[in-house]
């Protein structure tokens, strides 16, 4: 089920960001261009820490979005690092740090707390809102679990650890989605030549 395997993956991002290299990493440029590793943490961070309060608002009036189109139209998708969306984001994720390391894994451990109890109580079908859109809340937690996959990554390589290996239940669904954002991206011919043959195979597949 997509809301136990969005607990597992928000743990497995705490419990990362738990570490004391992070913490040490602090004020250090990540492996992500342009962010700090503490602009990194928050960001990886607010993949947490937004949930709750999602979860605790009205849900908002209108169709849902799909998994797919909710990445349609959104600017930071294919934008430059210096573009102001992104500009924007790292700024976010500053904000999200400006507590400190300590003060932050506090705020974590209780949003995965609360989560676990509101995510058991909410209905099946419940839409929440993001980006001024509404989207299923099974679909949302799948993008969440995107942006976990991907940052965990950019975050162990920032503080040099490996990257933590993700159960399947929260794997197979991310690596799906990117591959069909992929396919909308380069077309099938290219996504199925990257994966099977390497003299064929095209120089960026990327999903984002």
């Amino acid at each position: 089920m997509v809301r136990d395997a969005y607990l597992k993956a928000a743990e497995i991002a705490v419990e990362l960001m738990r570490e004391p290299s992070v913490a040490e990493a602090w004020e250090r440029d990540s492996a992500l261009a342009e962010f700090r590793v503490s602009g990194l943490v928050g960001h990886l961070g607010a993949q947490v820490l937004r949930l709750p309060g999602l979860l605790a608002a009205d849900g908002p009036a209108g169709e849902p979005i799909s998994l797919l189109d909710y990445y349609t139209g959104m600017p930071w998708v294919g934008a430059d690092v210096h573009a102001e969306i992104n500009v924007k984001l790292r700024e976010l994720g500053e904000d999200v740090a400006a507590e400190g390391h300590a003060a932050l894994l506090g705020r974590l451990d209780a949003a995965v707390d609360e989560s676990r109890t509101a995510l058991s109580a909410a209905p099946a079908g419940k839409l929440v809102e993001h980006a001024r859109r509404a989207i299923r809340l099974d679909d949302y937690l799948v993008t969440r679990m995107m942006e976990i996959a991907v940052h965990n990554d950019d975050l162990a390589v920032s503080v040099g650890l490996a990257t933590p290996e993700l159960p399947s239940d929260v794997l197979e669904p991310v690596l799906a989605l990117l591959s069909r954002l992929a396919v909308g991206r380069h077309g099938q011919t290219a996504v199925l030549r990257a994966l099977s043959r390497v003299e064929r195979a095209p120089s960026t597949i990327n999903a984002l």
